[in-house]
């Protein structure tokens, strides 16, 4: 069974993330793995420390009172059966939240990660804009960011917005794993400047490599023609009615081949309307389109 990794900061704003995260899990009929990361110093003055105990075991008290309140937060949203649901909850210290996530989500051979766009943590580390940002650098999978106001619906479109890099089609097949279950249609859509136009057999010779790479039967090629690429996407996503995007990031976007991967990625972050699966581009292996 697929697992997929939600990490909490228990914030208000994390909630949306998280029944998403369990609908999505059921859905897929994964395990969801809830996680939350501290540092135990941080907590020392939530402690009472007898004089008799020289020697406190401040990790292991830390990570007991996260399992609590791990449980508690999952059985106020959730419900109360977590082992019925498929929901398992673990609590980690470490001093780095990135560097915790990753190295679960690396031991458990994750699907992808969830976080919340937003969080309101004290820690500067945990704002969750910043720290999927963060994630992506590091992770082994995915990472999947879900708007504070976002509700789960049904996933009945993925657009994929690619920029035709040579990582793209080992995205988009990772993109098939989620689809496929959910009988979900793929909607790849590229971006073309105004003076840049496409014959018919060119864009025919593009959707025969996209085919022959792509085992799935529900993925269709829609190419855009304009200068502005973010508002060009934006009344896309809307016109088709996506309920997933998905972009390829690279940690030095200076490599992308073109301006359209770039300006999206770029402000893609703040747009903050559908959820967002991003993959790492060192992930996955050379394709050539």
């Amino acid at each position: 069974m697929k697992t997929i990794l939600y990490a909490t900061d228990y914030s208000e704003n994390s909630v949306p993330a998280l029944k998403y995260a369990y609908s999505l899990s059921k859905a897929l009929r994964a395990t969801l793995k809830v996680i939350h990361v501290f540092d135990y110093p941080t907590l020392l003055d939530h402690f009472s420390l007898k004089a008799e105990d020289p020697f406190p075991d401040l990790e292991g008290d830390a990570i007991k009172k996260h399992i609590s309140k791990l449980n508690a937060f999952c059985e106020e949203h959730l419900g109360s059966d977590l082992d019925k649901m498929h929901i398992k909850v673990e609590a980690i210290e470490d001093k780095s939240i990135v560097h915790g996530i990753t190295k679960k989500a690396t031991e458990l051979d994750a699907f992808f990660i969830i976080t919340g766009m937003k969080g309101v943590s004290a820690i500067k580390e945990i704002i969750m804009g910043s720290t999927a940002k963060n994630l992506l650098k590091d992770s082994p999978c995915p990472v999947l960011t879900i708007p504070e106001d976002a509700s789960h619906t049904k996933i009945n479109t993925i657009v994929y917005a690619t920029d035709f890099e040579e990582e793209d089609l080992g995205a988009i097949n990772k993109l098939v794993e989620i689809a496929e279950p959910l009988h979900a249609k793929i909607k790849l859509v590229h971006v073309f400047p105004l003076n840049e136009k496409l014959n018919i057999a060119e864009k025919k010779e593009l959707e025969d490599k996209i085919h022959e790479k792509i085992k799935y039967t529900d993925v269709t090629l829609d190419i855009l023609y304009a200068d502005d690429v973010f508002k060009t996407l934006k009344t896309y996503f809307g016109n088709s009615n996506a309920d997933l995007i998905g972009m390829l990031e690279r940690e030095n976007q200076m490599l992308s081949a073109h301006v359209f991967h770039r300006d999206l990625v770029k402000k893609m972050e703040s747009y903050g309307k559908i959820p967002v699966i991003s993959f790492n581009a060192k992930n996955y292996g050379i394709f050539h389109l």
